[in-house]
């Protein structure tokens, strides 16, 4: 390899054949292989003394600028931007004042909602990806996508207005894959149809940034508008796809020439989950601690948490998708333990060195996750140049036929597979820890606003555990005399143990008071955590998305209560459909319970910790329709659900 003292990684130095990425840099350069920071100087350098004309883009939703670097790099001029967040715009125009980036660019921060476009100059082409959030794979999980529906998916309207006021010869549109499956098509099909009502030809297509000299796996949908032939996206310069299978460009290489962080610059890992990182294997997440990588303690469930929890890059390969934000356990995080420094996360994202990015940790990592990192935007660029534009490039750029298949999703697969097998070599010399005893406990509790329980000596409520080596038994009172009122048992179906060699758990009840059920079901989670046999109920159960093979039962006594909410509670643990989105009346007619009641109820139960969801709760959600996810309180004080409402007014 061959590195350059102030710059980035180079890769290799062998000569290669005519359109292989070797073959494009030494076209620009007269070197073998350029970093991506070297390769946009290069192109820009080129473009500088090639064009003879400028060719003006307008840049909407800019973000940081990422985007608007890769199509000023490769020879467009940009004459105006607009962004909603003035923390963006403010690193956009600092960069344009220090006058490496942007010229003259009128670089405005406002809503697009009101944006009108300057008309000082022809505008040859319009560039810009509204928020992803509404297709993102946080909607997903949440049971849908909001799509066109909700209010930030519905902003390409805006790039059509503008559209149609400057009218281009062309337009590229970059957003989350998601977006294709969202609304069932529908929200795809709105799109493509209303480019094409204003006179566009559209081609979309989802491509990965890595096949692109990116060192990030980062999957995005990309819609190219065309007033005359349709576009034909370029082939992958990097991965398996690409000239003689020139490598994905690594982290490794990305970042291996960057200082290396002062101690204590960055933010500590540590909390509940922050000592797991340590034996997490480079390329894995949270998934190395569940039943199904063969994890002797498997603390977690499967698919139970977001693919980037605890996730830990693999030096030899692109990282996973860069996010914009994200809890203190929330990846990549770097191969040695600790957090990428920014300087590194620049590079992961293919932010030039000399691009500073303004504020604090958190503001700038928002930037960077949020950006379409610009070296994938340069290859988009000399395409839409070659093809729009009629520019020669120096080199020849091959484009991809409609019929031809990608590989970056078998890519994934086969990544996956050979994690399993690391996981399962690392886990072959693992050994189990030693299980902690636990013995008879005693509780005077309260359940906290929030759905946190704390010790009070003066609370009425007792809670006494009493666990076998295969018989966990929960009892609640609030006084010595009272009689059991209802009992829960959890089995597995498959005759197999919850945990350990625990069989059963029961949940006795000497108490009608609602919320006492929500105290015992937190007792229980509590215990599981305290002796690291899980971290919440969710891993015990499973995802709410994913099929679960535990039986929870309701046993009445003689005393039950006559208050039809213990009949709603009864209901819900025994039905099968619950984590389904189902409407207000299918769960009417399946409970036997009237419409009005029902929807009481579900009020109260979300007064003692159910996460129960409806289209106020998230928007993905169809109106009149309602999601249960879990049989049992989760809601805590760290639930994004906590402060939502049923009520569309809150």
């Amino acid at each position: 390899m061959k590195v350059e003292e102030s710059g980035q990684q180079y890769f290799f130095e062998t000569k290669a054949p005519v359109n292989s990425y070797r073959e494009i840099c030494s076209r620009i350069s007269g070197t073998d292989v350029l970093a991506p920071d070297e390769f946009g100087k290069a192109i820009k350098n080129w473009a500088g003394a090639a064009l003879e004309q400028p060719i003006n883009v307008v840049a909407l939703f800019s973000g940081a600028g990422g985007l608007d670097i890769g199509f000023c790099d490769a020879g467009f001029t940009l004459v105006e931007s607009v962004e909603l967040e003035e923390k963006f715009v403010q690193t956009m125009r600092h960069n344009q004042s220090a006058g490496n980036y942007f010229s003259n660019a009128n670089i405005l921060a406002g809503d697009i909602r009101h944006y009108e476009p300057a008309r000082s100059a022809q505008v040859d082409f319009v560039i810009g990806g509204p928020p992803c959030q509404s297709f993102s794979a946080a909607g997903r999980r949440a049971a849908g996508v909001a799509g066109t529906k909700d209010d930030k998916g519905s902003l390409f309207q805006e790039y059509v207005r503008v559209l149609k006021k400057l009218k281009p010869r062309g337009f590229l549109f970059e957003n989350v894959y998601g977006l294709l499956g969202a609304e069932k098509g529908e929200s795809i099909k709105k799109i493509v149809d209303a480019f094409k009502e204003i006179g566009y030809n559209i081609s979309y297509r989802i491509l990965d940034a890595a096949d692109y000299g990116v060192p990030q796996h980062r999957e995005r949908l990309i819609i190219v508008g065309s007033k005359n032939e349709a576009f034909k996206f370029p082939k992958p310069t990097h991965g398996p796809d690409s000239a003689l299978k020139f490598p994905h460009y690594s982290a490794y290489d990305a970042i291996e020439n960057v200082s290396s962080p002062e101690s204590g610059k960055l933010p500590s890992i540590n909390g509940r989950f922050g000592h797991l990182l340590d034996e997490v294997p480079p390329g894995l997440n949270y998934s190395f601690f569940t039943e199904k990588m063969g994890h002797p303690n498997p603390i977690f469930a499967w698919r139970s948490k977001f693919s980037d929890f605890l996730y830990k890059a693999d030096p030899v390969t692109p990282i996973r998708t860069l996010k914009a934000s994200g809890g203190q356990y929330t990846g990549p995080f770097h191969w040695e333990n600790r957090h990428f420094t920014v300087e590194e996360l620049k590079r992961l994202q293919t932010f030039p060195d000399d691009y500073k990015i303004l504020g604090n940790r958190a503001a700038i990592c928002k930037q960077i996750g949020n950006s379409v990192p610009p070296q994938f935007a340069r290859i988009l660029a000399l395409s839409v140049l070659n093809q729009f534009f009629n520019v020669e490039l120096p080199f020849e750029l091959h484009y991809l036929h409609e019929y031809d298949k990608l590989s970056f999703r078998k890519l994934k697969r086969e990544k996956s597979l050979r994690y399993f097998r690391k996981a399962s070599h690392v886990l072959g010399n693992h050994k189990k820890k030693p299980e902690k005893e636990i013995t008879l406990k005693k509780y005077n509790i309260e359940l906290t606003e929030n759905f946190k329980i704390k010790n009070n000596p003066e609370s009425d409520i007792e809670v006494v555990f009493k666990p076998t080596n295969e018989k966990w038994t929960f009892e609640l009172r609030r006084n010595e005399n009272a009689k059991e009122s209802y009992r829960i048992e959890l089995k597995r179906l498959k005759k197999l143990p919850l945990f350990r060699a625990v069989n059963e758990v029961h949940l006795v009840f000497y108490s009608n008071v609602l919320s006492d059920y929500t105290v015992l079901w937190k007792i229980f989670e509590q215990t599981l955590v305290e002796n690291h046999i899980k971290a919440d109920l969710v891993q015990l159960n499973g995802y709410y998305q994913y099929a679960n093979d535990i039986s929870y039962n309701f046993i009445k006594s003689g005393s039950e209560t006559k208050e039809a909410v213990w009949r709603l509670l009864e209901l819900i643990l025994i039905d099968p459909a619950i984590g389904q989105i189902r409407h207000i009346n299918q769960f009417s007619e399946s409970y036997k319970i009237s419409r009005e009641e029902l929807m009481k109820h579900f009020f109260d139960l979300r007064k003692i910790g159910f996460e129960i969801r409806n289209s106020n709760t998230n928007p993905e959600i169809p109106e009149n329709e309602y999601l249960i996810p879990y049989k049992f309180p989760t809601l805590t004080p760290l639930s994004v659900q906590l402060k939502k409402s049923l009520l569309a007014n809150g």
